[in-house]
């Protein structure tokens, strides 16, 4: 293995240890991998002259994504460098570009359309699936949280998990969805270990379970586009809000380090702007 392998494998291990998602976790070593195929050495005009291609080449989001990436590496090398060269580079960090925000959130799964699409999959006795919706949307849990969580847990009714920075967060189960789950799994034989199996008998992968979402979402004509894993992520966000409206204690039961990022939950789709324009505006 090459010096830029073994920096990319320490990296991915740091990343695990911070408890990211797994789509994350790629995005960021896709960012290094592109810095490593373009430049040899990691220096400060090197990181600006990366910069500066994403900028010229991708879109703004995008380019955001490759910078905390690189953030992020950077941010790992503190004691786990030899080199002394990379350890001072350890604070520097590129700033990222300014994103054009949207006044609207689109393909969020409505409140309507969730609950039409899990009360069809519990008509059509497809309760796996069910309470893989349920729990999505009843605990605000990512899908690479989702799979990790045990019967053991449905007793404690919460399960916590070790997030970005080594602190722990606590994803709480509602005791009503406890109740209907503990039976359901119990009926199915599974009184410990993970719930969310797959034929093999082991976690469903978050892409075997984003496919099946949207063949399901099809079957019941529920819009597919909005029918995937962070969508009911989202869903509870923004009931949660909508029911009690506490955004910091909604930053904490998401997991995010700033309340800026779950500011996002505040904003309305194109259709909920539209209605409430419609209930308003009578002058």
């Amino acid at each position: 293995m090459d010096k830029k392998s073994e920096l990319l494998a320490e990296f991915k291990k740091y990343l695990i240890r911070q408890g990211l998602a797994d789509n994350t976790v790629i995005s960021y070593l896709s960012a290094v991998r592109q810095y490593f195929t373009i430049y040899d050495e990691l220096t400060p005009g090197n990181l600006q002259a990366y910069k500066n291609y994403l900028v010229a080449s991708y879109k703004p989001h995008t380019v955001n994504a490759r910078i905390l990436g690189m953030n992020r590496y950077l941010g790992s090398l503190t004691g786990s460098a030899s080199d002394t060269s990379l350890k001072k580079l350890d604070s520097y960090r590129l700033p990222t570009v300014r994103e054009q925000q949207r006044s609207f959130l689109d393909n969020i799964i409505s409140n309507k359309d969730y609950c039409r699409f899990k009360r069809a999959l519990k008509d059509h006795d497809k309760m796996f699936w069910y309470f893989v919706v349920r729990f999505l949307a009843a605990t605000g849990a990512r899908i690479s949280e989702l799979i990790q969580i045990k019967a053991e847990h449905l007793m404690l009714g919460y399960m916590d998990l070790c997030s970005k920075g080594g602190k722990v967060r606590r994803i709480y189960f509602p005791d009503s969805l406890c109740r209907e789950a503990v039976e359901w799994f119990q009926s199915q034989g599974i009184t410990a270990g993970f719930l969310f199996l797959n034929s093999h008998g082991v976690p469903m992968s978050p892409r075997g379970i984003s496919l099946r979402l949207k063949q399901l979402a099809a079957r019941y004509h529920i819009p597919p586009e909005t029918v995937y894993p962070h969508s009911f992520r989202h869903r509870f966000a923004k009931n949660f809000l909508e029911k009690f409206n506490d955004i910091s204690l909604l930053a904490d039961l998401m997991g995010h380090e700033s309340i800026e990022t779950t500011r996002i939950y505040l904003t309305r789709s194109t259709q909920e702007q539209q209605e409430l324009i419609d209930k308003i505006v009578t002058w």
